[in-house]
């Protein structure tokens, strides 16, 4: 058994004008399963399918607090590509952004509701990744994330060491799944948090058990209005095990 990332949860204050900023900037279709969700992914997707890690955008009250733990690298093509991105998700709402990053050749930046997002130079790893080129998480551990999360999912390990950890699917398409060391610890709530889906036929109960032998634990809080199950990474990062499809 395994399961693979297909999307990532955001929480909003507004979902739908969060989602319109970041359907305008990757170039992706709007939906909504409900009252208080946007979900977001490219035109023509049929979900789930890892040529795209999707958005899934839902309305919470309560305010951002502290740098996201997780967030989004974009893809450019050349450099004139990047200063036109930037430049085009400025008119869009989103501002740039200091996380102590000094001078890189990236450029910081956050969305209308101050989530931090990174536009990234051009980077031949990334030529075909999309207009995602990556999924990051900050850990202090980027060996031991990599062990865990390649065991969790089928994704592939492509490099691993003490500062950064990276892997993708094993079709070999879409965004990485990346894993950067950074001196800060998790305080609260991720704001932003994976979501990952097992594989049609396989066992929920039995996919969740093997994730908690691999080192997952259960946050604490009320799973009263929930049907999924929420599990959390060995460095205490919240995701969600969602049901197989």
């Amino acid at each position: 058994m395994a399961t693979r990332l297909v999307q990532i949860n955001m929480k909003a204050h507004d979902d739908s004008a969060l989602g319109r900023f970041w359907a305008e900037a990757l170039g992706w279709g709007v939906d909504s399963e409900g009252p208080g969700v946007t979900n977001l992914e490219p035109v023509g997707f049929a979900y789930p399918d890892p040529v795209a890690v999707c958005i899934d955008i839902v309305a919470r009250p309560e305010p951002k607090t502290v740098k996201n733990r997780v967030h989004l690298d974009l893809a450019t093509t050349s450099t004139a590509h990047q200063a036109e991105l930037v430049a085009r998700l400025k008119d869009l709402g989103a501002t740039l952004a200091d996380v102590g990053q000094g001078d890189v050749p990236w450029t910081v930046m956050a969305d209308p509701e101050g989530n931090e997002f990174c536009v990234l130079e051009p980077r031949q790893v990334y030529r075909d990744t999309g207009p995602v080129a990556a999924v990051v998480v900050d850990c202090a551990d980027p060996r031991g994330m990599a062990r865990f999360w390649g065991e969790a999912t089928d994704w592939t390990v492509h490099q691993v060491t003490d500062e950064q950890a990276s892997l993708r699917s094993a079709k070999g398409v879409g965004p990485y799944l990346e894993f950067l060391r950074t001196p800060d610890t998790k305080s609260v709530w991720n704001r932003v948090h994976l979501d990952v889906r097992p594989y049609p036929g396989d066992d929920l109960a039995a996919e969740a058990a093997r994730l908690r032998a691999l080192g997952a634990t259960d946050p604490a809080f009320d799973r009263a209005a929930i049907h999924w199950t929420v599990l959390a990474d060995p460095e205490g990062n919240e995701f969600c095990l969602l049901t197989p499809r």
